[in-house]
């Protein structure tokens, strides 16, 4: 790994540097043929759909900042969503998707499903923003960009959001061949939120009138180190719906009850974290002001070990959270960047603390899904702790993302020139802000 050296860097020239770096990440991974994106920098991994969201959304960054040409990413984007447009869907084995749906994990080369995973409605969603972004973003009249755009609408339009919700109001989580959905739903605040808003915009077959407020009748709001918050334990829960959607000044039924905004409630739940890590409830190394947040991640494995004369028992992948855990001291570091919009002087001293204290987690610029410094100095482990092997592309994306919705706000701007989206806003009963003006991007 490569020293980072931030204390020789500007601001903007230090999130330039971690920005460029999480963005080649899709540059390295996709599969030029089908537009397909590792879920994972680790040998064979298959695609996510998500990750494939977020690679389409990245693709217009890198465009903007020069990282690519405008004929290369037309032609990734072009390739992903060619491959899904006649990707096979059904309810047998050797599919791609149902009703308009894709399984979580594909095959690089094939695009088929693997591992028996789950038809998943939330990535789904987070595969149609991306193919949205690109439709907002290419927005030429020749004949590849036209067809972007089409395509897009096409696949979006495809999605039979009515028929995930099965038999309830709200929607449900996933669903396999053989066993149908899954028996668990959406309960509490999560990263839903842009999920409710795409099923419910959908001018075929949306979701019921009554869905969203399903959802937030299961929302738990929570006093908590003096921060009022509608708690969602993992960071990511606060940053992957806000990476398309700009909530700042924008109101449902429930936050103007609350006299808040989503915006704000991520500003005070990336509050709330570094607060969980000032007080450390469990004593874990390295935990401070500066080195903070949990959130969905690797993990060191799942196994006990003694630490500082106390069973401590560690994860593999898993959602950690604050200040309810589950916590066993591993720290999710691409957290800070994509926290960015909401804190960002807390975020930017974060990001420094890492590569001055911890230079040995950050792979030239790349930050790892996680990494432990409680295991620091063990058998098994290096002298900063256990580090993630490999990287992820959800990570990745979320970083290129809400780095430059803070530097320049194209995502945001771009989503809130889309049709679908202000019309799945409005129709989840949002208002105020930039909803209420007409002035192209809302701007």
């Amino acid at each position: 790994m490569l020293r980072a050296e931030p204390a020789a860097l500007s601001d903007d020239e230090l999130l330039d540097r971690y920005q460029r770096a999480a963005f080649d990440y899709f540059l390295e991974n996709v599969n030029p043929e089908n537009g397909l994106v590792a879920d994972t920098s680790r040998p064979n991994s298959p695609a996510s759909i998500a990750v494939i969201g977020f690679a389409l959304s990245c693709y217009p960054i890198g465009v903007e900042r020069g990282w690519m040409t405008r004929d290369a990413a037309v032609r990734l984007t072009l390739a992903a969503l060619r491959f899904f447009s006649t990707s096979q869907q059904g309810n047998g084995d050797d599919v791609t998707g149902h009703k308009g749906f894709y399984y979580h994990f594909l095959d690089m080369r094939t695009g088929l499903r693997v591992w028996r995973c789950e038809l998943s409605m939330v990535d789904t969603a987070l595969l149609i923003s991306g193919m949205l972004v690109a439709a907002s973003y290419f927005s030429g009249e020749d004949e590849e960009e036209a067809r972007i755009r089409e395509l897009a609408e096409a696949l979006y339009r495809r999605v039979d959001w009515r028929w995930a919700q099965g038999s309830t109001p709200t929607l449900r989580q996933g669903w396999k061949p053989k066993s149908g959905f899954l028996h668990y739903g959406w309960e509490g605040y999560n990263e839903a939120t842009i999920l409710y808003v795409l099923s419910m915009a959908s001018p075929d077959s949306p979701t019921s009138d009554d869905s969203y407020e399903g959802w937030t009748a299961t929302y738990q709001w929570e006093n908590i180190y003096g921060y009022d918050v509608l708690y969602g334990g993992p960071l990511f829960m606060h940053q992957f719906s806000h990476a398309w959607i700009d909530f700042a000044g924008i109101r449902d039924a429930f936050m103007r009850e609350k006299n808040s905004d989503y915006f704000e409630n991520s500003r005070r739940s990336t509050y709330l974290h570094r607060d969980y890590a000032r007080h450390n409830p469990y004593g874990y190394g390295g935990y401070d002001e500066n080195l903070w947040g949990l959130s969905a991640g690797d993990g060191p494995g799942g196994f006990r070990t003694s630490v500082e004369r106390q069973r401590r028992r560690f994860s593999g992948y898993a959602a950690r959270g604050a200040p309810f855990g589950p916590d066993d001291g591993t720290i999710a570091p691409w957290s800070y960047p994509a926290s960015l919009p909401f804190a960002p002087d807390i975020c930017l001293a974060a990001l420094r603390h890492l590569g001055d204290r911890y230079p040995e987690v950050i792979d030239n610029f790349r930050l790892p899904s996680g990494f432990n410094p409680t295991l620091a100095n063990r058998r098994k482990f290096g002298r900063h702790g256990w580090v993630s092997e490999g990287h992820y592309g959800l990570d990745q994306g979320i970083v290129v993302m809400m780095i430059e919705n803070h530097r320049s706000g194209l995502i945001w701007k771009l989503m809130r020139s889309n049709q679908h989206i202000r019309r799945g806003l409005g129709k989840a009963g949002f208002t105020g802000g930039w909803l209420s003006r007409n002035d192209g991007d809302g701007a």
